[in-house]
């Protein structure tokens, strides 16, 4: 029986420390084991990088050994699964997908023989095994990453049948789980997030910035690459279009059908970091504008990926695969950056006159903003700033009202027509935030009448925001936060349901009706499912959100995750900051970090740096936003 049991993993591929050291490979560095259950991968900056060479089948393997040998190439150097399909009948060779679905489990997937009751009985031709874990998440067809809430529990049988030529038959599976199933740590050292950048569909930014076209918004999905994705198949990924949760409010500039040129094998920027891409014949009759924003969609999928030097320049070829169609720098790509206003002057607070402040760039001290909400006659709780820093927006101490006021001149402040009447003070306006667009949003949180407003322009009559699902106790929750992304496509909230408070995602779906804007947030997704309590939110630029929060008997953590849900296990470790109520990050990362404290008020996080004080009677720190 012993050969036979598959819930203790032996290692048939090769797990390898490659160290580099004057340029020389290491593989000697770790030895092969032969026996027990693989240990963790350490993929600190500082320990060596593990990669996993797939090995295909023994001759007269024995049942347990094909299905360890299955699952461990699942977690090797097989980029085609070549060497995964050789583990498979030829039939299930041909049907196995290992690109539909991507299970990740908590501690991979454990196998032992199926009980006969639970389905065929074990005779000497066949065998029926188990796959058993704790579901963490899927990555679905369109490698989006879905966290796994509902239904943890994960059980697939998998059947193993003797075949080949009589007198050298060879166990190999019939009917293997539906795509790939691995561990977290796995997945982690395998799959790499990757935005992929598509255009805002249907609206542009008026006057907020005047960029060319519609505003580029990131799309996270996964690409697998170890230790990195090739550059084809990430611009592949991005040819495939996007994702089924942003299809209806995004779309590519690349023409349907396009992909590249038939035979391209690797992509890759040459000395000067000038990247070409030869693309088919749809492409080939477009036009130098429309051109320019095809090339931009690859400029910022891949320029993250190349850094740290990134790309100069990308050239976009005809189907010869020589004549040009367009060429795009590095300066004239940031005409279509997703968030032109990625570099602003100032960060902002309210401070202990309960006024409106800002520290400019150089600044050791707050000056007031010029206008009304400098002034102090208005006393603010809570503030916004339009991402081109002309305007800003303002909840009264009380919570009840919302202001606007001009930060170029003296003009008063206005009041809007937004005013909460819940009986509480912490249950009424949300601090207020500014999409790219130059659109303003706030909620109120009263629990008799919980809403969503949005502001063209942050003024005029309000208009309520639907969502696909009814707000209040008995549906979604209410909601504590509201931050908007940059492209007016993504929203970021603060839901607040029988006592708990989570984070989610949603998308921000525009139309009309009578001449009325009508906008609805749908689909939403948990972006932070680890955590018991979420207490304050921003985003952080491309598909990054910085939080404070709990997780399960934890104490406040502050930290980066993805939009999608997903942790990324390199993100850097923020020096410890007690008692945090509110936080904000600008789009670039390299501006700092800006927090508040019970204890320290208004502080700020340069990067390789602690926390310093600005403010000791500061609240509500923003960038524009």
């Amino acid at each position: 029986m012993g050969a036979e049991r598959a819930g203790r993993r032996r290692p048939l591929v090769r797990r390898i420390a490659l160290l580099s050291c004057g340029g020389v490979l290491l593989s000697a560095c770790a030895s092969m084991p032969s026996s027990g259950e693989p240990e963790p991968v350490d993929a600190s900056p500082n320990k060596p990088k593990v990669r996993v060479f797939a090995a295909p089948p023994k001759d007269d393997a024995q049942p347990g050994e094909i299905i360890d040998g299955f699952l461990e190439t699942l977690t090797g150097d097989d980029p085609d699964f070549s060497i995964a399909r050789k583990y498979l009948t030829a039939d299930a060779a041909k049907d196995w997908d290992p690109d539909s679905s991507t299970t990740i489990l908590a501690d991979g997937p454990k196998a032992g023989p199926q009980k006969p009751e639970q389905g065929q009985g074990q005779d000497s031709q066949s065998r029926t095994y188990q796959l058993t874990g704790t579901r963490v998440a899927t990555l679905d067809a369109d490698h989006a990453y879905r966290p796994e809430l509902e239904a943890p529990d994960y059980a697939e049988a998998i059947q193993l049948v003797k075949e080949g030529k009589k007198g050298n038959e060879q166990w190999r599976i019939a009917s293997p789980p539906q795509g790939v199933v691995l561990g977290e740590p796995d997945f982690q050292r395998l799959y790499k997030p990757v935005d992929k950048y598509y255009y805002a569909s249907g609206d542009s930014r008026g006057d907020e910035a005047n960029p060319p076209s519609d505003p580029l918004v990131a799309d996270p999905v996964y690409v697998r690459g170890d230790p990195d994705p090739q550059l084809t198949d990430v611009v592949e990924e991005l040819l495939a279009g996007p994702t089924n949760w942003l299809d209806t409010v995004v779309s590519s500039r690349f023409p349907s059908g396009t992909a590249l040129r038939k035979g391209t094998k690797e992509l890759t920027p040459d000395d000067q970091k000038h990247l070409r891409v030869p693309l088919n014949k749809k492409a080939d009759d477009i036009g130098q504008d429309r051109c320019k924003e095809m090339a931009a969609q690859i400029y910022f999928t891949l320029n993250n990926l190349t850094a740290p030097s990134g790309i100069d320049q990308v050239e976009l070829l005809r189907s010869d695969g020589a004549s040009s169609l367009c060429v795009l720098g590095r300066s004239e790509a940031q005409t279509f950056a997703p968030d032109a206003a990625a570099k602003p002057k100032s960060q902002y607070f309210v401070d202990k006159k309960h006024r409106l402040v800002q520290i400019s760039k150089g600044a050791e001290e707050p000056t007031a903003v010029p206008g009304a909400l400098g002034e102090g006659k208005q006393e603010l709780r809570s503030a916004a700033v339009s991402r081109n820093e002309k305007w800003g927006a303002g909840v009264s101490g009380d919570g009840r009202s919302l202001f606007i006021g001009a930060l170029i001149d003296k003009t008063q402040s206005e009041k809007t027509q937004v005013t909460s009447t819940a009986e509480k003070e912490g249950d009424r306006l949300t601090a207020p935030s500014w999409d790219g667009r130059g659109d303003l949003w706030v909620a109120d949180a009263d629990p008799k009448k919980p809403r969503l407003l949005w502001l063209a322009k942050g003024q005029g009559e309000p208009v309520e925001v639907g969502f696909d699902r009814p707000l209040g106790k008995d549906g979604i929750g209410r909601v504590k936060a509201v931050r908007v992304a940059a492209d007016g496509v993504r929203i970021a909230l603060l839901i607040e349901k029988d006592g708990r408070t989570t984070l989610n995602v949603g998308r921000i779906e525009r139309g009309s009706k009578g001449g009325v804007p009508q906008l609805t947030v749908a689909e939403l997704r948990p972006a932070a499912p680890k955590m018991e309590e979420v207490t304050a939110v921003s985003w952080a630029g491309g598909s990054r959100l910085l939080l404070v929060g709990r997780a399960v008997e934890g104490v406040q953590q502050m930290r980066f995750v993805q939009s999608d849900g997903s942790l990324l296990p390199d993100e850097p470790t923020l020096p410890g900051l007690a008692d945090v109520t509110a936080v904000s990050a600008a789009e670039a990362p390299d501006l700092p970090l800006v927090a508040r404290s019970e204890t320290d008020g208004i502080v700020r996080l340069v990067d390789g740096e602690d926390w310093k004080p600005v403010d000791k009677d500061g609240t509500a720190p923003v960038y524009p936003g």
